[in-house]
């Protein structure tokens, strides 16, 4: 794969790229990550990369053309990339978002300043607008991180483990399990005994009935788009009866 960020402070990426799974990705020839200022295309003397909006109002905004001319620099042939613009009225980003984004060819990331873009940026050059969250961040450099480590750690060979990816949470549409590591015992808190039992079959039911619990007590919106097997609506019944159990 093949990964382009455009931003006006590359230096920003030094740290994620030389980091980690993403280094460790990058060095065995998954990816491939460029981050272009896309400063340097723009025209004129002191290459401005924003202006004024017509009509007035607060703020300057990103100029078309730097960004236009950037793109088509870094966009390989007979490729189309997805382009994405990291913007707080994007779709919200999500683990099924990158699957997606892991089986594209290339990626083009647009990071953005100031109060805005250029609306014809939108509407003629963008695939895809994508915010990290509802909340405004400076630029769009530290979402394009986000995205770009999670992307990459799903692509074939970037983990260790090529299982990990599989199990994360979100991946099955449920919150991942608890997970517990030596010693057995600490400080009198104990790890589960099925965990010990050396029963992968129950081990495995264990996981999955906690995988469910862990939604349910912190994310039940995500049972709203979850299909339950007939098991699992057992276990949603014993759970919510342990908590009301719980509670008196």
């Amino acid at each position: 794969m093949k990964i382009d960020i455009l931003s006006i402070f590359p230096e920003m990426f030094s740290g994620m790229l030389s980091e980690s799974i993403i280094h460790k990705a990058i060095q065995k020839d998954i990816v491939n990550i460029q981050v272009t200022d896309f400063r340097r295309f723009a025209e004129g003397k002191h290459q401005v990369v924003d202006d004024y909006p017509y009509g007035g109002g607060a703020g300057m905004l990103l100029k078309a053309q730097p960004i236009f001319d950037a793109v088509e620099d870094v966009k390989q042939a007979n490729i189309k990339p997805r382009i994405i613009l990291m913007d707080p009225a994007g779709k919200p980003f999500n683990q099924k978002m990158a699957e997606e984004f892991a089986k594209e060819e290339q990626l083009i990331f647009i990071c953005g300043h100031y109060e805005g873009y250029d609306e014809r940026i939108r509407e003629h050059l963008v695939t895809d607008e994508v915010s990290i969250g509802d909340y405004i961040l400076t630029g769009g450099e530290i979402g394009a991180m986000a995205m770009t480590d999670s992307i990459v750690r799903l692509l074939p060979g970037a983990l260790g483990n090529a299982d990990s990816a599989l199990f994360d949470s979100f991946s099955s549409g449920l919150l991942e399990h608890p997970h517990y590591t030596r010693p057995a015992d600490f400080r009198g808190m104990k790890v589960p005994d099925v965990l010990l039992s050396g029963n992968h079959a129950k081990i495995e039911e264990w996981r999955n009935k906690e995988s469910l619990r862990r939604t349910f007590l912190r994310r039940k919106d995500l049972l709203g788009t979850y299909h339950l097997s007939e098991k699992e609506e057992k276990w949603l019944l014993e759970i919510k009866e342990e908590c009301e159990e719980g509670k008196r």
